[in-house]
């Protein structure tokens, strides 16, 4: 059953907010639709207004993770930089406090691609779309830190991230925190070293 602060939002909203906990917490497939209208409260009908299919569904959850997630990723790494000195490391530190969420599931994108949703071409474009602008971002940070060739250090961050959140997921844990500030860093000398040369 909603919550009462919950059952006075609109029923997309309820829709949206239910399938965001239990996608995320629980998988796409394992989620079945019943179990939505059930737990948000709406009826039947008025789920279906709004989502015609689960597919619909699972795009404007993903499209809604993707701004949330981006929009908190990016304020936070920002926040960070105004460190005097701060550089690339500040992504493991952004990460770290991520991970150490109590319903850290691991990256919503990434676990759409390993169930195999993301062959769905809606939903593929939003997995996508997701990759891009983290990667751009990544680039964008590469200049202004003035690293060059900022489309390598975006390839080999990404794997940093993207490895990080693995070791995350799979381990129940991050590991020692300064391993990610490390790689990050080596990868800052190596893109300075190679524009001072």
């Amino acid at each position: 059953m909603p919550s009462k602060s919950s059952a006075t939002l609109p029923a997309r909203q309820r829709i949206l907010e239910t399938a965001n906990r239990l996608f995320y917490r629980e998988g796409l497939r394992a989620t079945g639709i019943d179990r939505i209208i059930a737990e948000s409260g709406v009826a039947k009908m008025s789920f279906y207004r709004h989502f015609p299919a689960k597919r619909d569904l699972i795009v404007a959850f993903l499209e809604t993770r993707h701004k949330e997630w981006m929009a908190w990723f990016r304020t936070d790494v920002e926040s960070r930089l105004t460190k005097r000195g701060a550089g690339l490391e500040v992504i493991a530190d952004v990460l770290e406090t991520w991970f150490a969420q109590p319903d850290f599931r691991g990256c919503t994108f990434m676990n759409s691609v390993a169930e195999a949703a993301s062959e769905e071409p809606a939903i593929a474009g939003v997995v996508t779309e997701h990759e891009t602008e983290l990667g751009d971002y990544i680039q964008e940070l590469a200049q202004r830190l003035g690293l060059s060739n900022p489309k390598r250090v975006r390839e080999a961050v990404m794997v940093v991230i993207q490895g990080s959140v693995v070791r995350a997921l799979m381990t129940g844990e991050y590991g020692d925190p300064t391993v990610g500030r490390m790689l990050l860093r080596a990868i800052a000398r190596e893109y300075t070293r190679k524009k001072l040369q």
